[in-house]
């Protein structure tokens, strides 16, 4: 969601993102089809887009309303989402989809002036925000318009300073990502997530952290609030690992704290669980934070994790993380490499225990290291690169039955290799 400040010419990659120009990045080819070989594998693989359409349906919503300033039925139906932690088939808030449609068009129409990196002078940069803190001036009780507010001047704030290292970016973009960040924390400063029972103002507050130089365990604090408040949320988890590094918040001693406290406040929910959660982007974004992590711990936590769901989303994901994310690279650092390959050994029995059905778009995304801030123009074309990626890896691990003549059938009463 967040758009560089010195962006170059975009185009369409194979998979359906839109890249730099003449990257280099390997994109594989997209299959013809999201069906599986004849008389070989075969893997049900129910409606590859039906997540983004969710979301789009509920960001469409959002967005719907705003635009009719019709502030009462958006922020009621935020506040029933959000009480009910209602969520969509892949485990995105929907609360957190309706608030971000409500302020789409703001944070779009900033991101566009500032695309080239200086924007023009007659850019309409404050208009849609001054827009909306006058209706928040009109109803300053109302905590989920406080959120559409406050993660609008979050988002406007990134906007501003893109995503290059902070020597790299401008005084004056630092200066304006400072001021939006100051005043959202302002604006959430008077709600307490706690006492609304409300993981949509945890999520923002915890949002805040990116911006601020904070003590760990301070930062720790309000993303144990998001977890306590939606504990089964995988999300609030990650983003806490996130934080944890020494990159933004913490230090590798901090996060490995950090995410064995989590575990054991959450060993009800998830058992090891909660430790690979938290685990879970910091290591395959931190060569170091990978070296150190306690391996035994994370692979206990994938079963546990497996052993407390079983939705084929959740399945995917971590499957996928394991043989395409975890697998990818070699990073140069022995125990870092050392840790990835177990982990990518992981997915063998991901795969023969638990996989019931194909998700591409999440194998597309483990492709791309699961970056919050892809564009991805074509869903179908990325989904078929996803579906290309599952099926090679699948095949690779059947290669003994396939070889043999054996045809592997994936069903919902489980694996089956006939023939």
């Amino acid at each position: 969601m967040r758009t560089k400040l010195k962006s170059p010419r975009m185009e369409m990659a194979h998979d359906g993102v839109m890249q730099p120009v003449n990257t280099a990045h390997h994109v594989p080819q997209p299959c013809a089809a999201l069906k599986p070989l004849k008389a070989a594998l075969t893997i049900p693989c129910p409606d590859p887009t039906a997540e983004e359409r969710a979301r789009d349906v509920h960001q469409m919503r959002g967005q719907k309303l705003a635009r009719l300033e019709d502030w009462e039925k958006l922020t009621a139906e935020i506040a029933a989402a959000d009480a009910a932690r209602l969520k969509t088939p892949g485990g995105m808030p929907v609360a957190e989809i309706l608030a971000y449609g409500a302020r789409n068009d703001v944070v779009s129409a900033v991101e566009h002036a500032l695309m080239n990196g200086r924007p023009a002078h007659d850019a309409p940069l404050l208009a849609g925000i001054e827009a909306l803190e006058h209706v928040l001036s009109e109803h300053p009780e109302n905590p989920y318009l406080a959120c559409i507010v406050a993660l609008t001047h979050v988002d406007l704030g990134w906007a501003w300073r893109g995503t290059a290292w902070k020597i790299e970016v401008p005084a004056r973009n630092l200066e304006a990502f400072s001021a939006h960040f100051d005043r959202a924390d302002s604006i959430l400063s008077d709600f307490d997530a706690t006492s609304l029972d409300s993981p949509l103002v945890a999520a923002a507050k915890c949002a805040l952290s990116a911006a601020r130089t904070l003590p760990a365990r301070q930062v720790a604090r309000q993303f144990e609030t998001w977890i306590d408040l939606d504990p089964r949320n995988g999300r609030a988890y990650r983003a806490f690992g996130a934080q944890m590094l020494p990159r933004w918040n913490g230090t590798y001693e901090q996060l490995e704290l950090e995410a064995r406290r989590t575990a054991g406040r959450m060993h009800d929910v998830w058992g090891a669980g909660a430790y690979t959660w938290t685990m879970f982007d910091a290591i395959s974004n931190d060569t170091e934070a990978c070296a150190r992590v306690d391996l035994e711990f994370f692979l206990d936590g994938l079963r546990d994790i497996l052993r407390h769901t079983s939705d084929q989303h959740t399945v995917n994901l971590l499957l996928a993380y394991c043989a395409n994310t975890m697998s990818a690279t070699q990073t140069g650092n022995d125990e870092a490499d050392y840790v990835r390959a177990q982990i990518a050994q992981a997915a063998n029995w991901i795969v023969r225990e638990h996989l019931t059905e194909l998700h591409p778009m999440l194998w597309a995304h483990a492709a791309r290291g699961f970056d919050n801030a892809l564009r991805v123009r074509s869903a179908e074309r990325f989904a078929a690169s996803g579906h290309s990626d599952a099926m090679h890896f699948l095949r690779s691990v059947f290669r003994r039955e396939l070889s043999s003549g054996k045809h592997v059938v994936f069903s919902q009463g489980g694996l089956e290799a006939v023939g």
